[in-house]
């Protein structure tokens, strides 16, 4: 995130009425406030969210068994509205807010006028709108740690940890790394778009959640194939896609650093994903379309801390990092690894977000470039790649860098190791973390009384049944049998 406050956009005594009369101030339209600006955030922080609502949804309602397709969608769902409603009573000021501590803002509100409408504390727009663009990453975060709780964890025990997880981990990530006033922001960690903050909390606090919560059932592991891995690809299309607005919101402008960190952000997932699958056919002789989704997964998380720093040449070797390196972690190491066996990482969120992050910001530290770092912090030598600290006589610096780059990894690690342990201590002292073996069996039935796919009657239930919903009776309980009734006749007749 960019910590440069833009200038005014007018010297003190401009004349207004030169300007056309649409860009004429009003009360409405205050002197400081960019349209341009105000309106690429609002459309950047829409493709974010959507990412969430419907990319997610869609992406685990397709890549899970059928029995948990909509406990699978419906635990995305809940989240993105239980964080936005956690965000603006206390998560925002939390995490952007005046300082409490070096690691945590004050709580208050982000819900009156006054302070709605005030200038957001950097970029050349309104709180109102600095509000929403960060609701959608602390939303996808929650959502991103559900991939790896899939098929087995209590959705009580999840209403639960959503808001306990966004109150003590996530605002503490985003204020130390993202705030102007966070202990490893002022000391010039490099974090473009979430990297660390979204990234690697979301795969380290998913695999530590997957452990205290434990495995599937020993059917779902040993057999969990996608319901439709064409919805699938459709929930991975908006995934890739949102990241236009994911990484080109965060320069806080519609400018030229923005126009570079999108296209980054895409030729690093298409290289991501073209390695994926190459390795995939050298080593299983069959193109994997789960495999390549993995791949394009890891190029987009990677690419996310550097995307706007980099030059071009350097997204493409991150590319063919994060296609082969989170490759071999998955696809190797976690075979024989016993702690990753041990533990159920449903969408192998660990490989694909902790070890992608902490990869894209390893790399980061190494390509960052000086003039890139002025144009999105506004600072000469302080942020600065090792690579070019090595190129410009300026080692000292380029050291530095990576110290920083490796010390949020660690600080992260910890951060989410411990508050995600202690958030499910708690939270299974009021509800088990976990399904019983018995509704494990059953799936979405046992959970929510629904079911995904209704097909020739499968969706038909009787009362007496456990997973009976109250909006079958009147709502669909008879056009259901009508329905059934229709395509038993049609099939009689053939």
């Amino acid at each position: 995130m960019s910590l440069l406050a833009p200038p005014p956009p007018f010297p003190p005594a401009f004349n207004f009425s030169m300007l056309p009369s649409n860009l004429n101030p009003n009360d409405a339209n205050p002197p400081w406030m960019s349209k341009g600006d105000n309106a690429w955030q609002l459309i950047a922080a829409t493709l974010v969210g959507m990412q969430s609502v419907p990319g997610l949804i869609i992406l685990y309602g397709g890549a899970v068994k059928k029995k948990w397709a909509v406990n699978s969608a419906f635990m995305a769902l809940y989240a993105f509205a239980c964080v936005l409603v956690c965000w603006v009573c206390w998560g925002y000021r939390l995490s952007f807010g005046e300082k409490l501590i070096p690691i945590w803002g004050k709580v208050d509100v982000a819900l009156e006028q006054e302070y709605l409408f005030e200038q957001a504390f950097l970029g050349l727009f309104p709180n109102a709108t600095m509000v929403f663009f960060q609701f959608v990453f602390a939303a996808i975060t929650l959502i991103l740690i559900a991939g790896a709780l899939l098929g087995r964890m209590n959705f009580y025990a999840w209403m639960l940890f959503v808001p306990l997880w966004l109150t003590f981990s996530y605002t503490i990530g985003a204020y130390t790394i993202w705030s102007t006033n966070g202990w490893l922001s002022l000391k010039g960690i490099i974090d473009y778009s979430g990297g660390y903050v979204i990234h690697l909390s979301s795969g380290v606090a998913g695999f530590t959640a997957a452990y205290w919560v434990g495995p599937r059932s020993t059917k779902d592991r040993e057999r969990f194939p996608p319901n439709n891995i064409l919805l699938m690809l459709a929930g991975a299309g908006l995934l890739w896609m949102g990241w236009t607005g994911f990484n080109g919101g965060d320069p806080y402008a519609a400018s030229i650093d923005a126009s570079l960190a999108v296209l980054n952000t895409h030729v690093a997932a298409a290289t991501s994903l073209l390695t994926w699958l190459i390795l995939d056919l050298i080593f299983f002789g069959k193109p994997s379309v789960i495999g390549a989704v993995q791949g394009m997964i890891t190029g987009l998380v990677a690419i996310t801390p550097a995307a706007g720093v980099v030059q071009g040449w350097a997204a493409i070797i991150i590319g063919l990092c994060s296609g082969s390196i989170p490759w071999f972690t998955m696809m190797v190491v976690h075979k024989k690894s016993e702690l990753l066996q041990k533990v159920d990482d449903t969408m192998a969120v660990f490989h694909t977000h902790a070890v992608a992050g902490s990869l894209g910001g390893i790399l980061t530290g190494l390509f960052a470039n000086p003039r890139l770092c002025y144009l999105f912090y506004g600072y000469y030598n302080k942020y600065y790649g090792f690579f070019y600290g090595l190129r410009d006589g300026k080692i000292h610096n380029g050291f530095r860098q990576m110290g920083l780059q490796l010390l949020g990894i660690l600080f992260i690690v910890v951060v989410n190791v411990v508050m995600t342990s202690l958030i499910c201590l708690l939270v299974q002292l009021i509800v088990p973390l976990r399904m019983s073996e018995e509704d494990m069996e059953i799936g979405d039935e046992a959970a929510h009384g629904e079911e995904a796919y209704a097909i020739w009657g499968q969706g038909d239930r009787l009362e007496k049944s456990a997973g009976f919903s109250a909006y079958n009776d009147d709502m669909t309980a008879g056009a259901s049998r009508s329905n059934y009734n229709t395509s038993k006749s049609q099939v009689e007749m053939v």
